[in-house]
């Protein structure tokens, strides 16, 4: 077998050779095999989907313009017009899990798109022979590594269909990760899932939608804010692209993976759509470098839209406490492909990282009040380094400092 690795290694084989060109031109990421995986496991499999309940909807329309005046009154923060500035209300979109998972793909789209290129890396370097041993194994490895890079765009868009899928299971609305989206002036809830939550933990129905829209609304118009939005997309693009990608990975998952099942199309398909596949790549040292900013960023914005949210839910609601505590215990006791997203974009949402956001938030206020604790949107840079995070008051002293 050649070492060239330019050269085509199934050029001999008419199958793989005719599906090598087929694969040749599709780019890092197939996204229509995303989006049929993410509305496949979004549905249980079925591809359809009963629309919204109109009651429910209606609900939610109802309950949103009182929600998003006690947050703007409470925040001070406006949301944005399709023009990006302005106080009207985002045009809500009450979903089911389908149109969830469309929208979603389609904000996640230039993220997904680069992390699946920083993962199909051409420079990746593959393993030399060690010994003349060696030689027939590592031809297999070879012809392996070819394999997995003409099938890395499908598979790829396997494990992101999956992923987002499950995610669409579970979330609220489009805040469950605080990320900013597009487009600005939407806001996307999903009126089942916050109805079943309500039932499972005996919480009135309304008081679910009410809070809900709470924490969407003071989710979007902080991630509105022009540099807190610049800020979080190039950290994340910068955690992204510093993924490494393995050559090897998929023989080492063909080799290490428990299927648990002996039916050759139930393993193929659990192979293909296990997420883990797409980590061939591991955490680098650049990352390792940069993660203690990013969490510190994303820590301080948890922790501000937390508090704002509680402040908001017990003047509207009379309460609302047992209603956090229930979310914000899923939130870090998610299952391993709950966060898998987190995981792929650098987030930590771990009950450490959110507490430390909390006792930001709250050092801030007992020092400032609430408006203290508004001035990390005042302007550029006033987001919390790692060492601010954990000592809220070096934070004010800086802020205090660069208003003199």
């Amino acid at each position: 077998m050649s070492n060239n690795p330019d050269e085509q290694p199934f050029a001999g084989i008419p199958l793989f050779g005719d599906l090598a060109k087929a694969m040749a031109g599709q780019g890092p990421l197939q996204w229509d095999v995303a989006r049929q995986v993410a509305i496949s496991t979004a549905t249980n499999g079925t591809n359809t989907e009963a629309n919204v309940d109109p009651s429910s909807r209606v609900s939610l329309e109802q309950l949103a313009p009182i929600a998003d005046m006690h947050v703007r009154n409470y925040t001070g923060l406006t949301t944005c017009t399709s023009s990006g500035s302005g106080t009207a209300l985002p045009n809500i979109v009450v979903t089911n899990h389908s149109t969830w998972v469309h929208h979603t793909l389609e904000s996640y789209k230039p993220l997904f798109t680069q992390l699946a290129t920083a993962l199909s890396n051409p420079n990746a370097e593959t393993p030399q022979p060690s010994t003349e041993l060696d030689i027939e194994t590592d031809q297999i490895t070879a012809m392996m590594s070819s394999l997995n890079k003409m099938m890395a765009p499908a598979m790829m868009g396997m494990s992101i269909g999956s992923m987002i899928g499950q995610l669409s299971l579970r979330a609220f609305g489009q805040y469950d990760l605080p990320i900013p989206r597009e487009p600005r002036n939407q806001l996307l809830l999903v009126a089942s899932n916050v109805e079943q939550f309500a039932n499972d933990w005996s919480i009135a129905v309304d008081d679910m939608r009410m809070w809900v829209l709470i924490h969407e609304l003071t989710s979007h118009v902080v991630l509105s804010v022009d540099h807190v939005r610049d800020s979080i997309n190039q950290q994340i693009s910068k955690y992204i692209a510093g993924f490494r990608p393995n050559p090897n990975a998929l023989m080492e998952r063909l080799t290490t993976m428990d299927l648990g099942t002996t039916d050759p199309m139930a393993m193929m398909q659990k192979f293909l759509t296990d997420p883990t596949i797409i980590l061939g790549a591991v955490r680098s040292p650049e990352q390792e470098r940069q993660a203690p900013v990013l969490d510190a960023m994303i820590a301080s914005i948890i922790g501000y839209i937390d508090h704002s949210v509680d402040a908001i839910s017990s003047l509207v609601l009379g309460g609302g406490a047992q209603i956090a505590e229930a979310v914000r215990r899923r939130r870090v006791e998610s299952a391993p492909h709950d966060s898998f997203v987190e995981q792929l974009l650098g987030l930590r949402l771990t009950r450490q990282q959110v507490e430390r956001g909390h006792d930001f938030a709250s050092g801030v206020t007992e020092r400032a009040g609430h408006d203290g604790l508004s001035q990390l949107f005042d302007k550029a840079g006033n987001l919390p380094t790692p060492n601010e995070l954990d000592a809220p008051g070096l934070w004010l002293a800086r802020i205090e400092l660069q208003d003199k």
